[in-house]
């Protein structure tokens, strides 16, 4: 947690040491910078505060040829992981400071975390964010009780706002970074997952440019169990946390993407202390492209009604694209952390995901313009069980024989096999036709 205000000793981490080089993973060095009676205490301070979510056996498993258990934290107050190191955070101020409040700038989850448990523990808490900021976002902030105010046209005006304000007032500015105190707090996942799932083999955790849920967590697992295999995935769009890792320090990845549907996942805002404990605790971590995601995505929504935006899918991720055959037969726990998508996004994501998962295809094809021919095509549809979304007819421009027509036609299938059929048949009557590509 990376904090700015007229007095930058009002919290300090949990613990100051640094890391040495080392060429050798050791628990009682990473334990320096965040240590298992850390992530304990927190788990005890905050257990009144958040969800202790549960992690299921999920109808997945039989698909992809493991025992696997997801851990629900989306089903937090404010839709996101990001409670329990914030929640950790505020209650560790200060109360000095939490009489005068803190301030944040961004729509982030963690922003929203920050405006729900400050105002449930009387904290005054200000938003700063940019006039581009979606309304639901500003209208969620206010309902959880904070003041939102809306500055400047991009993030690093309102975040300038933010801290002069701070500066001003004596509000404490947090920025979501990496401390222990913070650390802690998000460990508390591992903790639970331990608890809930007996004889684990391997916890999935989202990483790229927030892996402080990875980092914390790891240092809890390993120290319960250093059998687990702990497991970071991250887009190829932006591989910051592989980058990093191999550099030996946090890098800037300049084709991060600020698009919406990335959300928390893109971007880099981790420190030398999630990098040292992801580094030496981590096994592995892989990246997934952004298919793979939309695919996740429409998995949980239909296995486990679960809807969540691509920083709660990109876990998951990394088992339906087949990055992770080893973990074939094994017991598996998958974090999924954030539920925070955009209405106007939903119905983006799922229609894509349908297409990219041979369930949504389009064909055109030719056929005669005289009264039959439009029903036996429909007749073929009907009879390969094909649901038709939405049919169109084209004359005018036709560049065919004349008097015939061109039609356009998406349907839904059950699967890829379903849509191969479709195709043989549809090929068989008109050998014209002509296949969308997606």
């Amino acid at each position: 947690m990376k904090i700015v205000s007229r007095n930058e000793e009002l919290l300090r981490d949990a613990l100051s040491c640094v890391p040495q080089p080392s060429s050798r993973t050791s628990l009682t060095s990473c334990n320096k910078l965040i240590r298992f009676e850390d992530i304990s205490a927190a788990a005890f301070k905050i257990q009144c505060g958040v969800q202790k979510t549960p992690c299921m056996y999920s109808r997945l498993s039989k698909q992809y040829g493991m025992d696997i258990y997801l851990k629900k934290e989306f089903l937090q107050y404010t839709g996101s992981v990001k409670e329990r190191g914030v929640l950790y955070l505020l209650m560790s101020l200060p109360q000095e400071q939490q009489r005068k409040g803190v301030i944040v700038a961004s729509d982030s989850n963690f922003s929203m975390a920050v405006a729900y448990h400050a105002s449930e523990l009387h904290i005054p808490v200000f938003v700063i964010v940019s006039t581009s900021t979606a309304p639901a976002r500003v209208k969620m902030c206010r309902e959880y009780g904070a003041m939102v105010i809306s500055y400047g046209t991009t993030a690093k005006d309102s975040q300038v706002h933010a801290r002069r304000l701070a500066q001003e007032n004596g509000y404490l500015y947090l920025e979501e970074e990496d401390s222990a105190v913070y650390l802690s707090g998000l460990g508390t996942v591992g903790l639970e997952m331990y608890e809930q799932v007996p004889k684990l083999d391997a916890v999935i955790f989202p990483a790229g440019g927030h892996c402080g849920l990875l980092a914390g967590s790891a240092a809890a697992l390993k120290h319960l169990n250093p059998h687990i295999s702990v497991i970071g995935v991250e887009s190829e769009s932006f591989p910051v946390l592989q980058q990093s890792l191999k550099a030996g320090h946090p890098t800037d990845d300049q084709a991060c993407n600020n698009h919406h549907f990335y959300g928390d996942v893109s971007g880099v805002c981790f420190g030398s202390n999630s990098l040292q404990l992801t580094g030496k605790l981590v096994d592995k971590v892989v990246a997934v492209r952004e298919e793979d995601i939309l695919i996740s995505m429409l998995r949980l929504l239909e296995y486990e009604r679960a809807t969540v935006d691509a920083e709660g899918a990109i876990a998951l991720a990394a088992l339906v694209a087949g990055k992770l055959p080893e973990l074939k037969g094994k017991r598996v726990a998958v974090v999924i952390c954030s539920g925070n998508l955009e209405l106007h996004l939903l119905q983006q994501c799922i229609a894509r995901a349908l297409t990219l998962d041979n369930r949504v295809c389009r064909f055109s094809l030719v056929i005669s313009d005289c009264p039959g021919d439009m029903s036996k095509l429909l007749e073929i549809l009907a009879r390969e069980e094909a649901r038709v979304l939405d049919i169109k007819q084209e004359r005018t421009f036709v560049t065919s024989e004349l008097f015939t027509v061109k039609v356009i036609c998406t349907v839904e299938t059950r699967d890829k096999i379903h849509t191969a059929q479709l195709r043989n048949a549809l090929l068989e009557r008109y050998p014209t036709t002509a296949w969308t590509e997606r």
